[in-house]
């Protein structure tokens, strides 16, 4: 990795890439110290230490910005929000589905105009939910119409800027824009996290050996946790296809050995975005309409304690455990989901059988289709437990009382992105290579 940058400074395209992406990350860093208009700073500290379960994960995603209430506050959760709709009406909406596979360049142009509508749909939606959630708190210096539409018009602005961002960054720049500015966001909480580990060793002047040893195993569960998101990520599943010899125009093309790689996250962290946005909306809801609501008992204190145990642990064990449970299962359900949505065994199969192709041992047409949905089953449920096992590591950290907000969900966010980064890297220093072999 380190030599693939290395050697990307060393060429003149990929560096002014490399120097362009770090420029419009500097931006989105400046902009999440921009205060919104109408924000009482100290009133804001005060409610975001009560809400701290409910913006924990908005404010790790936006890279503290949701903390400060600055115009970055919402990140790009409705850009996401909306892809994952769009996606799940391409599934169910024939003429989408078609403008998807067969529309070629105007199509995904198509689909991503309709998809960045919804963002604006979504974020002023959003944003509107956080002023009245945050209106009887006493957060803003006062509450008069203007100041309230000020405020979402700030957000929605921010939120419209970020998306630009991202595609800028993906088109000139290296990497998947919206996924290096949540990189970004997340990699912003490592300071935090490395002195909450020094002072583990050194509290008040004094050495513990107690909390050395914490901060060792922390270290360590780290270490182990990178090296196997790591492994898991770049694991695949390679299945042989072998095609005969057929004619091609006036040539015979002799029969071609290849394998259908295939990973067993191949759903990435989506069914753990799904599941946590699942779990929380609830409580996003109920506190728009009841700003009291964590202090009061009954049917809706219950939803919205429930709701909220994904990420608090000042709910009680109780609920805890019963939220573990079932985001437990969504995540595995949504892998499963995800999967195949974008792996269609009988799609793969059908154009294996059409190319003349065939997987040694196996019949072409429905048995290979079976077999390929066998193996897909298999790896999911592996896939599924994995990310699982990810999500729940951060709720064993909150009963150490460690305010360790890098958890198993944010390594998983960073190695992936890291790694696709570096693969872009090597793509370009491939590109340049062959241009200049062509030249």
């Amino acid at each position: 990795m380190f030599k693939t940058i290395k050697n990307a400074f060393k060429t003149p395209e990929v560096r002014k890439r490399i120097l362009y992406t770090l420029l419009l990350i500097v931006i989105f860093r400046f902009g999440c110290y921009i205060t919104a208009p109408g924000v009482d700073s100290i009133a804001l500290a005060e409610a975001m230490q009560a809400n701290s379960g409910l913006s924990g994960i908005m404010d790790i995603i936006s890279g503290g910005a949701f903390s400060k209430f600055s115009i970055f506050a919402m990140s790009i959760g409705p850009y996401i929000t909306a892809s994952i709709v769009v996606q799940l009406l391409t599934m169910v909406i024939p003429s989408l589905e078609k403008l998807s596979k067969d529309g070629g360049e105007v199509g995904r142009q198509k689909i991503n105009k309709y998809t960045k509508v919804i963002s604006l749909l979504l974020a002023l939606i959003e944003a509107t939910g956080v002023y009245l959630s945050y209106k009887g708190q006493g957060v803003f210096s006062d509450n008069t119409v203007l100041t309230g539409f000020i405020l979402i018009l700030s957000l929605v602005t921010g939120t419209s800027i970020l998306m630009w961002l991202g595609e800028q960054i993906t088109q000139k720049g290296v990497g998947n824009g919206i996924s290096v500015l949540i990189l970004v966001g997340i990699l912003a909480s490592v300071p935090s996290a490395i002195q909450t580990i020094a002072g583990l060793i050194v509290s008040n002047s004094e050495f513990s050996t107690t909390g050395l040893i914490t901060a060792l195993g922390i270290i360590i569960g780290a270490i182990v946790l990178v090296t196997a998101v790591v492994f898991v990520t770049n694991a695949e599943r390679r299945i042989p296809v072998q095609y005969s010899k057929k004619v091609v125009g006036r040539k015979m093309v002799g029969a071609q050995n290849t394998h259908i790689p295939i990973k067993p996250a191949m759903a990435g962290v989506m069914p753990i975005i799904f599941a946590s946005s699942f779990m929380t909306f609830p409580a996003m809801i109920i506190q728009m309409f009841n700003t009291n609501i964590a202090t009061e008992t009954g049917f809706w204190s219950i939803i919205y304690k429930f709701s909220l145990a994904t990420s608090s642990s000042s709910v009680g064990i109780g609920y805890s455990i019963t939220n573990a449970i079932v985001y437990l299962l969504l995540i595995v359900g949504f892998t499963f989901f995800y999967t195949y949505a974008t792996f269609n065994p009988a799609e793969v199969s059908s154009n294996i059988k059409r190319n003349g192709g065939f997987i040694p041992g196996i019949r072409a047409g429905k048995p290979t289709t079976e077999y390929l949905s066998s193996v897909i089953g298999k790896l999911t449920v592996f896939g599924g437990i994995y990310l699982a096992i990810i999500a729940i590591l951060p709720m064993f950290m909150r009963f150490t009382n460690l305010n360790v907000a890098f958890g198993g969900t944010s390594i998983l966010i960073v190695v992936g992105v890291a790694l696709e980064t570096v693969q872009q890297l090597q793509s370009h220093l491939v590109m340049r290579h062959y241009k200049g072999f062509l030249d």
